[in-house]
């Protein structure tokens, strides 16, 4: 016959240290399976989900790190089975809000058992801002200089405004959008390119493909130069008369490319005072005229009229 009084009293002998014996064996069997967990880190996209007209007023992180723990399942965990969500969803006006980051598990990250997860930043303060949109014009940004003697005309750039979107107090601050830098180093005739549209803000967003097409029209520099001293030749006065000049001398303005100017001397210049429609003797006020040996656009014979005395020549 089974003594069940003494079996329970051999149980129930010394227990407290059965007991200890006991807490102890679950703690190791604990520390083991936990010593043998993985740890894996991963950066995860974090989504915003808004309703109404709000959007982002502020910037905010686009990513977040994950931390997964567990066994050695988790490396068949993929980045695209875990999904960072911000619920923004009852919030309805413009403000300042502090909500917590959300978790969702996926495929592989659903079907695995032991796993931890853990999310830095766990909380995320964002502002939100009505969504608006505004037209602006392109703002156009030059590198370096046209070859020397050689200026810009005119130029095109199509678009020349574009329509931005984007948080309504961020939209007030911007007046204009720049373009990338367009290269000039160099340039010496026309020349077309198409050139990048610069986004100020991560929040803003340019509608259309982001790019510009700029048209340069260039040309050679005019150079302004002058003459001065030039004497004054008389031309068709009658041999019995004699003339005194008042200046004797005059000045000429050209305008030539930049090119020639090298080659341009004072003695191509001929300045002259046509008198042969005189017949008596007297004072006089003539035009002058200037001719030169290239085809030189003058721009301005100084003095325009000159003072004449016609005397008859005394007899020897």
């Amino acid at each position: 016959m089974i003594d069940y009084k003494k079996i329970l009293g051999q149980i129930t002998a010394n227990w407290p240290a059965k007991v200890l014996s006991i807490v102890a064996a679950i703690f190791l069997f604990a520390f083991h399976n936990m010593s043998d967990l993985q740890e894996r880190y991963i950066s995860i996209p974090l989504h915003l989900d808004l309703v109404g007209n709000l959007m982002p007023g502020s910037v905010y992180p686009q990513n977040v790190r994950v931390t997964l723990r567990g066994t050695n399942d988790i490396y068949n965990i993929s980045e695209t089975d875990i999904e960072a969500h911000l619920d923004l969803t009852k919030y309805t006006e413009p403000g300042m809000y502090k909500t917590q980051v959300l978790i969702l598990r996926r495929g592989s990250a659903a079907e695995t058992e032991i796993l931890e997860i853990a999310v830095d930043p766990p909380e995320i303060s964002l502002d939100l801002d009505f969504m608006k949109s505004k037209t602006v014009p392109l703002s156009l940004n030059f590198q370096g200089y046209l070859m020397q003697g050689f200026e810009m005309v005119s130029y095109k750039i199509e678009p020349e405004q574009v329509i931005i979107d984007g948080p309504e107090k961020l939209l007030l601050s911007i007046a204009e959008i720049n373009t990338d830098f367009i290269d000039m180093r160099g340039r010496n005739a026309d020349f077309s390119t198409h050139v990048r549209i610069v986004n100020p803000n991560p929040l803003i967003r340019i509608r259309g493909d982001q790019t510009a097409e700029f048209i340069c029209y260039i040309k050679e520099q005019i150079i302004i130069n002058n003459f001065d001293n030039l004497p004054i030749n008389i031309r068709g006065l009658n041999d019995s008369f004699e003339a005194i000049l008042n200046p004797p001398l005059a000045s000429v303005r050209y305008n030539v490319v930049q090119s020639m100017l090298e080659e341009i001397k004072r003695d191509m210049f001929v300045v002259s005072v046509d008198c042969s429609a005189i017949s008596e003797s007297g004072l006089y006020e003539l035009p002058l005229a200037v001719v030169s040996e290239k085809e030189i656009n003058i721009d301005r014979i100084e003095p325009e009229i000159v003072n004449i005395e016609i005397r008859r020549k005394e007899l020897q």
